[in-house]
């Protein structure tokens, strides 16, 4: 066990955020793993890191179980406008990344669900509005009205009526 703890601390400290290490750029084909990761991969991920990690902290990721954010889009939108080989190119959104779009035609995501795109505010009316419905429509007299409506359409033949008149409407 020794042997693989045996080398200095110093030689596993990560570069600072967005620091290149001092010297001549390796040959990125010929350089070994470790001086590809400090050369061509740090600089630009950790930075990357450090912007999702203050991004989920102002979208309060840390404080529930749930949230609509999702890190690996913030920092797949965030590596490619930050790609130094895409330095004068204007922001691009992820939906509208090339190898994105391609992804997704293949792999449709889920709709998110609407429990984390409403506010608790929003959630609360909601909730309140449904159930202020289901209590109105508890009520003898609601219900009285509603068997009348019931009964007044199927006599009536309402659902045919419907259907002639907007066949018309589309004949016209």
């Amino acid at each position: 066990m020794e042997e693989f703890f045996s080398a200095p601390a110093a030689q596993y400290l990560l570069p600072i955020l967005g620091e290149v290490p001092p010297g001549e750029p390796p040959d990125p084909k010929k350089c070994s793993p470790r001086e590809y990761l400090e050369f061509y991969i740090f600089p630009v991920l950790l930075p990357g890191l450090a912007a999702l990690l203050y991004e989920a902290e102002k979208e309060k990721c840390f404080e529930g179980k749930r949230t609509k954010f999702i890190p690996f889009d913030f920092l797949t939108e965030w590596l490619y406008n930050k790609n130094p080989k895409r330095k004068d190119e204007s922001f691009t959104e992820l939906f509208s990344i090339p190898f994105v779009k391609d992804w997704l035609k293949d792999h449709p995501r889920p709709p998110v669900p609407l429990s984390l795109l409403l506010s608790e505010e929003e959630a609360s009316i909601l909730i309140q509005s449904f159930w202020r419905g289901y209590r109105v429509r508890c009520n003898s007299e609601i219900q009285e009205l509603r068997q009348w409506q019931k009964k007044l359409r199927e006599e009536r033949h309402i659902n045919e009526v419907v259907k002639k008149f907007w066949a018309k409407q589309e004949a016209k």
